[in-house]
Parts: structure tokens; C-alpha cells; sequence
């Protein structure tokens, strides 16, 4: 396959279809394209020397990981039916650090399985893909090609900033409704796949799981800005309990002239801050914040990240500091190097539960 068939990077594909973008045009290689039909596929592939200090178990540990993002590969597809155009995407991430636990058994994650419909209308999305809520906090952060913080298994990602400034969008089957652009103006409403978030008998979800995300788009004397604010609500209940979850999230980001100054956080109640699943939950609150700076020169990126959490619900705060520098040596190929500082206590006592500092060396490859 010649280069002049790769059109954008296999992230810029996910992050297309992250943000609500009809994938089967931004494909990086284009399989076939004819009569109104086209088939493409895009990839991501890193890894990542990995030396962190576990400073509260006095612990120096060395490890070949993969980053925030796993390897990935998607396959895209796009039709034209008169005024309407079918598309759909299927994305198949898999970790390279659990062969050593379970040989020749490697996880695969499918987390995007879905189809579009688009007309003037706008477009409905149907199947497996991001939630909503929380879904530009992760995608518009700075390092998310990066490391970040330890994530909670050793065959998985790191965490990145996830519990350390923002909740995980966790893939959800749902139906997603998506507004044409109204000069820089994006609306999603979506219904999702409800989390039992109480047990015992009759236990029950009445309704769905709602979310949305409004983001705007300008460009006001050469500085490119973006706002988002998205949310998320669902009820359960077993007949003696009733939990209400309820997310909010937002940010900005600015860009000009190389610099980036990026903030955003949430708020939620009766809603797990690291990311939703099926478990009991109570009606307890969290919060957080991620502030980042970076500057661009040449094919080089460097970024200061610090986020916090605080979880009365888990019991739980964080906080994670990240300075990471990124080189493109082309479109295709990137290196990265990191320095991570997290900590986590219990947030009764105050004590320290993680205190961990990472340097992380990295190459992506990427069509």
C-alpha cells in the first residue's frame, strides 16, 4: 500500500469517531472506494519502557507496557443510499502485557461496534461505543498518548488521568443522536445501557441511562478554542433502595501560536468516579479538576499536566502530575518521554495508600 493512501492516523480515526465524527471518511488507508461505497482500516501500536519507584512499598519495579491507549485496530465501512449514508466501525483493542499470565491468551476488548446513519438530519448512531459523559475530558487531554498514571492491573493500560481529574467514558451499547454542525455548535443525546448500581432481589432499571455532550468550536483571532459540557443520568432501584447517579462535565481549551492551555472537571453523585460498571453504588458525591499546558515547536511537544479527584464515595483522593515530551519524527511515527507523580489516600484518615513516580519511554507507530 504507497503512503499517498494514508489520509489521517489511526488516532485521529478514533478520535474521529470519539467525537461523533462519520469515520468511514477520515480512514487512514482506503481498502476499496467505489460506487458510492468505501471499506478502510486504521491501527495503533505503541509500547513503553516503564521504571517506577513505589515509594510507599519501597519497590523499584521495571516493565515493556503498552500506554494510556492500547493497541488498537479498526475497520470502517461507508455506502451512499440516496439521501442517506450508511456507515459503521468496529475497533478491536488489545493489551501486550498479559501473555505472561495467560499465555497465548491475549484479552481483546472490542469497544466500538457500531452503525451510523447520516443525512441532513444530522446522525443516529446505533451499537457499542464512548459514553458520553466525561467523553471530551479524556479525548481532549493532552497526554492521552501518553502514560500518566499506574493503572489498576498489570496486564492493562495505564490510567492517564482517569481517577486523577476525570471519570472513564466506559463503552456502552446505546443509540446515540448526533446534530449537523451549527457553525461550530455540536449537540449528542443519547440512551445507554443501564449499571445495576443496587443488588438483592427485584432489583431494577425502569429506564435507560441517559447522556449528552454539547461542544463548541470557534476560531476568534487566531485562537482556536473549544468548549464542551456533558452529562449523564440514570435511576435503580430494589424496592428499599433507590440510586439516583447523576455526572457533570466540562472544559475549555485554548491554542495560539503553539501554546495550549487546557482545564476541565466534573461533579457527580451516586456515580463511581473511576468509570461505571455493574455494583452497588451510594448516593455519595465526587469531584475533580485537570489543568494542562503545552507548547509546540517544530515536530516537538512538550506538556505540564496536574489533575485531582476527590471521592467521598470511594473513600478515596488523588492527585497526578505529568511532564511529558513528544517528538513526531513523521506523520506515522512518534516518541514520547514521561515523568508521572501520583498519589492516592484514604480520605478519612489522610493516609497515603499510593505514592508512586514513573518514567515512562515510548514509541507509537500509527496508520
Amino acid at each position: 500500500m504507497k503512503n499517498n493512501n494514508v489520509r489521517k492516523s489511526g488516532l485521529a480515526i478514533a478520535m474521529a469517531a470519539a467525537m461523533g465524527a462519520s469515520t468511514g471518511a477520515n480512514a487512514a488507508v482506503e481498502l476499496y472506494n467505489q460506487d458510492g461505497t468505501s471499506f478502510s482500516v486504521d491501527g495503533y501500536f505503541n509500547a513503553f519502557y516503564v521504571n517506577r519507584d513505589d515509594k510507599q512499598n519501597d519497590v523499584r519495579d521495571s516493565r515493556i507496557k503498552m500506554g494510556f491507549l492500547p493497541n488498537t485496530i479498526g475497520f470502517n465501512f461507508s455506502k451512499d443510499m440516496g439521501d442517506l449514508t450508511l456507515g459503521g466501525r468496529s475497533s478491536f483493542w488489545t493489551t501486550i502485557n498479559d501473555s505472561l499470565d495467560a499465555p497465548t491468551d491475549t484479552a481483546i476488548d472490542v469497544r466500538q461496534f457500531y452503525a451510523t446513519v447520516d443525512g441532513d438530519f444530522g446522525q443516529v448512531l446505533i451499537g457499542k461505543d464512548f459514553g458520553l459523559y466525561a467523553r471530551s475530558n479524556i479525548f481532549l487531554d493532552e497526554i492521552l498518548m501518553g502514560f500518566g498514571s499506574p493503572g489498576l492491573a498489570s496486564g492493562g493500560v495505564s490510567f492517564g488521568n482517569i481517577r486523577t481529574g476525570y471519570p472513564y467514558p466506559t463503552p456502552s451499547a446505546q443509540i446515540t443522536y448526533r446534530s449537523p454542525d451549527m457553525s461550530g455548535l455540536n449537540v449528542a443525546l443519547g440512551i445507554l445501557d443501564p449499571a445495576d448500581t443496587v443488588t438483592g432481589a427485584g432489583d431494577e432499571n425502569s429506564a435507560p441511562r441517559f447522556e449528552s455532550e454539547v461542544t463548541y468550536n470557534a476560531n476568534l483571532n487566531d485562537i482556536a478554542l473549544t468548549g464542551w459540557v456533558n452529562g449523564r443520568y440514570q435511576s435503580a432501584e430494589n424496592g428499599t433502595t433507590t440510586i439516583d447517579s447523576k455526572g457533570l462535565g466540562y472544559g475549555v481549551k485554548a491554542s495560539v501560536a503553539g501554546f495550549t492551555l487546557a482545564a476541565s472537571g466534573f461533579t457527580s453523585k451516586g456515580d463511581n468516579p473511576i468509570l461505571i460498571v455493574n455494583g452497588p453504588l451510594t448516593e455519595d458525591d465526587a469531584d475533580g479538576f485537570l489543568v494542562q499546558g503545552s507548547y509546540a515547536f517544530g515536530a516537538n511537544r512538550i506538556v505540564l499536566s496536574y489533575g485531582e479527584t476527590d471521592a467521598e464515595i470511594l473513600n478515596l483522593e488523588t492527585e497526578n502530575t505529568t511532564l511529558g515530551f513528544f517528538h513526531d519524527v513523521n506523520s506515522n511515527f512518534k516518541l514520547v518521554a514521561e515523568y508521572n507523580m501520583y498519589e492516592d489516600n484514604n480520605r478519612t484518615t489522610g493516609a497515603t495508600t499510593t505514592e508512586a513516580d514513573t518514567i515512562a519511554l515510548g514509541a507509537i507507530v500509527m496508520f
